[in-house]
């Protein structure tokens, strides 16, 4: 027992009474900014609804952040407060994620809210059309409560340049069709009536999209009943009860050639024996965010055709054993978004055959969710970071499951394979390669769109026999083949047939299949410059490499005089050490400059 007094004994000092520590911990409960006020709480739940026994879903966040945005054209810090006490997360984690979205806008106190915004899209195809003056003008001639920003490729190229007047996009923009819709409050996404035919298969070698005269921001599409009327969901139903062999579906995908068509280009039929061999329960990740400059191939399918997308999931499902499907669309495709929505009930509603739980979940504006792990993390309500591998998704990944991800176009093509046989796809193909391929073609072509053409095409047949040509007075100067990440190649290497595998000896790939076709008006290093912004814009900033190396290297190509040795050890350093694939591939522009456009450096 311890005396007061003795030498070398700590004596306990009481520093506050029981009553300072509760009157210490109400003060801290209070302060400005912690505490949920009653009329906040009662915004929120109005908009999320009534807390169910077992609590908010943690996954939902995001969902919950649209509806704020959606019902605001903000987020309030006060509606932050509110939504982190009413889902019982901590507000440091909500602010974490509403801030690392570009369509969330937080603000703070009593600041003004947003007014209407116009986004001026200025990725390189729009650019290439005159974003940049049409962004200037607007600025100065939109009045009012109207801000005008800039903003990524918006998945529109080939009606560049477009402006987003709230969510309803104007093509072809110029500053009076813009202002005329401010004018008229047209700020929501038009709807078109379901009521289409439209037969892919039928348009195999042909051009998907119109001529650009005709094209429409939301055209005709084919609804559930006209869907199922030509046959629609047989597959799925058969394969369910059995009249279809499971085995025999996975071989025709395997047979077919089918690669992931969101890039990766992962063979399909291998993709789903692999899942299917993982333990229950397992679930399924569809990738429609689309985000990479220049695609625009998987929206085009969408608002035309969404059921023949949906029997596609459902046959993976059923093939693999998925239990929850989440379909992942980027934010910016609100009339696709309100399709999904309505043809999702529809199906939901009749169904043809039991259905597994199907989810559509609302991306926010971020391209890196574009990578399949980033995109979990974004279902799962969190930041879209990407994860590190091993393990992979297959193994562990949406909700610590096994999970079959996909992108849309290859769940697209799943029922035309399996009803016609896999040789009707494999039997496309030019130059030795296999298969179809859907080219998102924009820049300087006569009739820019989505190209069903055959796999291993060359870029000078494509722009000839697909595009009608170079614009007049325009020849063929480079291209880059896959989108921002896939390089830039001069029109001397035009003969290179485009497919998987056939670009990457010359520090190329085809990726998503978007290609940008310049002219001699063009300049690659502009162009590199151009990708070179966005990826530093669109970095999540979660390894040093990509988050730095892309911001050096916008300053560095910016410069009169390219620096190219210290470019090259950015390139270096970011190709091998970034955690994913944008900052591994941020440095295919800038290679592909120095190794072929090198008297654009000379000055």
């Amino acid at each position: 027992m311890n005396h007061p007094g003795r030498k070398g004994e700590v004596q306990a000092v009481a520093v506050a009474t029981v009553d300072d520590l509760r009157e210490r911990i109400r003060r801290k409960s209070k302060l400005k900014g912690r505490q949920a006020d009653d009329k906040s709480l009662a915004e929120v739940i109005t908009l999320i609804g009534a807390k169910p026994a077992n609590g908010h879903r943690r996954d939902l966040l995001i969902e919950h952040l649209h509806k704020l945005n959606d019902a605001y054209r903000c987020l309030y810090d006060r509606h932050l407060v509110a939504l982190a006490r009413e889902m019982n997360i901590p507000m440091a984690e909500v602010y974490e994620v509403a801030t690392f979205y570009h369509h969330f806008e937080v603000v703070k106190g009593d600041e003004k809210a947003p007014g209407l915004t116009v986004r001026v899209c200025d990725g390189l195809s729009c650019e290439m059309h005159g974003a940049q003056s049409l962004m200037s003008k607007l600025q100065t001639t939109l009045g009012g409560d109207v801000r005008v920003l800039h903003a990524p490729c918006v998945g529109r190229c080939e009606q560049a340049p477009v402006a987003v007047v709230h969510q309803n996009p104007v093509l072809r923009a110029t500053p009076e069709s813009v202002a005329k819709a401010v004018k008229a409050g047209a700020s929501t996404h038009p709807k078109s009536s379901g009521k289409a035919t439209f037969e892919p298969a039928a348009l195999a070698l042909k051009s998907i999209s119109p001529a650009p005269s005709q094209q429409q921001v939301s055209p005709d599409f084919v609804g559930f009943d006209a869907y199922k009327a030509k046959g629609g969901y047989q597959l799925a139903a058969n394969l369910l009860s059995g009249k279809q062999d499971v085995e025999a579906v996975i071989k025709a995908m395997e047979d077919s050639g089918l690669r992931g068509l969101g890039g990766a280009g992962f063979p399909a039929g291998r993709k789903w024996r692999i899942v299917r061999d993982q333990p229950a329960p397992k679930l399924m990740a569809v990738n429609i965010d689309e985000g990479e400059p220049g695609t625009f191939k998987d929206r085009t399918y969408l608002e035309r055709d969404p059921h023949r997308f949906l029997e596609g999931l459902l046959v993976a499902a059923y093939a693999v054993g998925v239990g929850a499907c989440y379909i992942y669309l980027r934010d910016e495709y609100h009339g696709a978004r309100a399709l999904l929505e309505a043809e999702l009930a529809a199906l939901q509603a009749n169904p043809p055959c039991p259905l597994p739980l199907i989810e559509l979940r609302r991306g926010a504006g971020a391209y890196i969710c574009g990578e399949e792990s980033a995109m979990i993390e974004s279902i799962e309500g969190k930041r879209g970071e990407p994860r590190m591998r091993p393990p992979y998704i297959a193994q562990v990944g949406l909700f610590g499951r096994p999970t079959l991800e996909h992108n849309f176009e290859t769940l697209y093509w799943v029922r035309d394979i399996v009803q016609k046989g896999p040789s009707w796809f494999s039997g496309f193909g030019a130059n030795g390669r296999k298969g179809l391929r859907s080219f998102s073609v924009s820049g300087r072509v006569r009739h820019p769109g989505v190209k069903l053409a055959p796999a291993g095409i060359t870029i000078r047949e494509l722009v000839d026999q697909y595009c009608g040509g170079m614009l007049d007075g325009h020849e063929l100067y480079a291209y880059l083949p896959g989108g921002a990440s896939g390089g830039i190649l001069p029109a001397s290497m035009g003969d290179i047939p485009l497919d998987f595998d056939t670009l990457q000896p010359y520090g190329c790939f085809i990726g998503s299949a978007a290609v940008i076709v310049l002219s001699q008006q063009d300049t690659a290093r502009e162009a590199a410059v151009n990708m070179m912004r966005f990826f530093a814009d669109e970095s999540c900033g979660q390894c040093t490499p990509c988050r730095v190396g892309t911001a050096k290297a916008v300053k560095l190509m910016e410069a009169t005089k390219w620096d190219n040795e210290t470019l090259e050890d950015l390139c270096q350093v970011m190709a091998d050490a970034s955690i994913c694939g944008l900052g591994q591939a941020a440095p295919n522009p800038i290679r592909c400059v120095q190794k072929y456009f090198p008297q654009e450096l000379a000055s």
